[in-house]
């Protein structure tokens, strides 16, 4: 498919389903302020933190968590055109610095590409979700973003996100802005999305993520410790490191990346980015993800900046690796803007080089610095935002889309690889 057809289909299909003008635009900052001020809001019922998130293969296998108080129901699950129920039963682990738990449940043996429902205990409300398909034979749409917090914003693109219908979503960094010592907060985000990161046909939507400076206390160069509300949830997937790989069958492969919170570029980090990154030459799609960007859109991007994030490291020992084996695109965060670098090979424009995508602004916003000051940079937008992804073939469309339902960009990108499709 070409970008003229793309958008004379598919984007007419995008913004049908977007939310209009928003409906927070009209919000005032004394208003704001006072609600910033106050405490968080935090239901009492367990399952209104529920949440789906994958700890292994997204194909066969699905991880229903929920934060709440002791006691551990059953979960039931069929395939949704059927009657046949099995049973698993979750464990539990302290969420820390409350008297809560995390209940857990690893649902595997599943069968890729189909439909499910599930009940939690005795209850006889059908939750529903899908496993990837095994193949990538048809279209496959998903969601990015990073930045998100829990306030009127953030809900707003939640909203918007889930009215793509997406198989799932990849929160890369700073998700409730709880640093590592406000467990309500993160709490809060959790409840946020069970509400409203719902699809159009009642599933529930997965979340991926990767740790960034507000999971953490102190932000970089800290110990696991350091991250106890993020890791209690997440740490299936980051068993001992805060880096990983999700591989979505033969077709996609996500490389979620530590931008030095808790574990340092370089070193051990970057042997094994090298190594992910040439064990996956045959993916159709390969995507890295990290919070901090190597071409911010705001921070200085010279070192001046005192704390931090400003991806000096990224681009000495990462950007190498990923023009070496040809990653498809980098989303990455932190600065609150939209952005798109231009094709990028050792810090310069070059049409085979690699495009550096996001910038954080689900929930959080900057005005960007300009594309006339900072040469790499394609487009910038000052405006909240997630992008969808599109997949077909291989060939991946990006839409940017705002807060509000505008389209705030469109690109796409080829294969670069020889990958191999069953």
């Amino acid at each position: 498919m070409h970008r003229r057809h793309f958008l004379a289909s598919s984007l007419s299909g995008l913004a049908a389903l977007s939310v209009g003008p928003s409906i927070f635009s009209q919000e005032k900052k004394a208003a704001k302020a006072a609600k910033a001020a106050a405490p968080v809001p935090v239901s009492s019922d367990p399952l209104a933190s529920l949440f789906l998130t994958w700890q292994q293969d997204p194909t066969t296998t699905m991880t229903i968590q929920w934060v709440g108080k002791e006691s551990v129901a059953d979960i039931r699950v069929a395939p949704q055109a059927g009657d046949q129920w099995q049973t698993a039963k979750p464990t539990t682990k302290p969420f820390p610095d409350t008297e809560l738990k995390v209940h857990r449940c690893e649902l595997t043996g599943l069968t890729p590409g189909t439909e499910y429902k599930f009940r939690i205990g005795n209850g006889d409300k059908d939750l529903l979700f899908r496993t990837m398909p095994a193949k990538a034979t048809d279209t496959i749409q998903w969601v990015s973003g990073g930045d998100s917090g829990i306030d009127a914003h953030a809900i707003g693109t939640n909203i918007i996100a889930a009215k793509q219908e997406p198989w799932f979503a990849l929160v890369a960094g700073d998700l409730a802005y709880d640093d590592g010592r406000k467990p309500e907060t993160f709490l809060k985000f959790l409840q946020n999305w069970r509400q409203h990161m719902v699809d159009p046909k009642g599933r529930l939507i997965p979340l991926v993520s990767c740790i960034g400076n507000h999971e953490v206390n102190g932000a970089y160069k800290q110990q696991r410790d350091k991250s106890p509300a993020y890791l209690s949830v997440f740490d299936g997937l980051f068993r001992e490191k805060t880096f990983s790989a999700l591989d979505f069958g033969d077709y996609l492969s996500l490389v979620l990346l530590d931008t030095d919170h808790i574990e340092p570029i370089d070193g051990e980090q970057t042997s094994w980015l090298a190594k992910t990154l040439a064990e996956r030459q045959d993916r159709p799609h390969l995507i890295c993800a990290n919070h901090v960007p190597a071409y911010p859109s705001y921070r200085p991007s010279d070192g001046t900046a005192e704390k931090g994030g400003t991806g000096e490291d990224q681009r000495k020992y990462w950007s190498p690796l990923f023009e070496k084996f040809n990653v498809d695109v980098v989303l990455e965060h932190h600065d609150h803007t939209f952005k798109r670098t231009h094709p990028l090979k050792g810090g310069h424009i070059d049409k085979n080089g690699v495009i550096y995508l996001g910038d954080g602004s689900w929930g959080k916003i900057r005005a960007p610095k300009r594309p006339e000051d900072r040469p790499y940079l394609a487009t910038v937008a000052e405006a909240y935002h997630m992008t969808v992804h599109r997949l077909e073939g291989d060939q991946r469309f990006h839409v940017a889309l705002e807060e509000s339902g505008k389209v705030a960009d469109v690109c796409m990108t080829n294969g670069k690889r020889p990958a191999k499709r069953g």
